[in-house]
């Protein structure tokens, strides 16, 4: 375990990725996605957010920006269908169905191994809150797939046994002010056999909005996908 104060770091400026949005086929509708692909990306680090959350989340997308621009590419996701959501926003009935959440991520991991543009790259899973314990389910149901997984302030603890399957290099993300959350990712920590490592941001609550917390979630998680992705492909030469 390892505890550090947020800082703003250096950003390696980058050209601008590609970016459209995606439709996704799932039991139970369709559901939507924003890829963004930087020339020549390393991989694709997918976006799980948290309970009552899309993938407008301003964290999720400030923490994307960063990733895509040191050479990643980005798919932020909206885990609900449009009636789900729907439903959710008043009744709160599909926030914590982790199961339909993380079958929802792998259906995604699915579809970029089969797109053109990502097929035999690399695919990373970013889980913040619920969409943690989905990022978990996930990279244990496609250990061949996904090479890395970071989580922020995740609530492992719902990931059940699924998380003793993981196999992914997985970076625990927890604010030194949310202790309770901090005591699950402890727990879980002893529970993965996969590389690991736990993170406790100094002076940050649950939703890292302190001065330079996101920040240092954003250096973390870049780091660690950076670590664990493969190097960026060469470039074609043009006879």
């Amino acid at each position: 375990m390892e505890s550090t104060r947020g800082s703003a770091g250096a950003a390696v400026r980058g050209t601008s990725p590609l970016r459209q949005e995606i439709t996704l086929r799932v039991s139970g509708g369709e559901i939507q996605g924003d890829l963004g692909l930087p020339s020549r990306a390393r991989g694709t680090v997918i976006f799980a957010h948290g309970s009552g959350s899309g993938r407008g989340s301003p964290r999720n997308q400030r923490v994307a920006r960063e990733l895509e621009e040191v050479g990643l590419g980005t798919l932020l996701l909206d885990l609900l269908t449009r009636e789900e959501a729907e439903i959710d926003a008043v009744t709160g009935r599909y926030r914590f169905d982790i199961p339909r959440l993380a079958e929802r991520l792998t259906a995604s991991v699915d579809a970029l191994s089969s797109r053109p543009e990502t097929a035999g790259t690399a695919v990373g899973i970013y889980g913040a809150s619920t969409g943690g314990a989905a990022a978990l389910m996930a990279a244990a149901a496609r250990p061949d797939a996904v090479r890395a997984v970071v989580l922020r302030g995740a609530r492992s603890d719902l990931a059940g046994p699924a998380i003793r399957r993981v196999r992914a290099p997985t970076l625990f993300l927890v604010g030194e002010l949310d202790p309770e959350v901090h005591a699950m990712n402890a727990a879980s920590l002893s529970d993965l056999e996969s590389t690991k490592r736990l993170v406790v941001i100094r002076g940050a609550g649950h939703l890292f909005e302190e001065p330079g917390a996101l920040e240092e979630v954003a250096r973390q998680t870049r780091s660690w996908f950076l670590k664990y992705f493969p190097p960026r492909p060469p470039q074609e030469r043009r006879p």
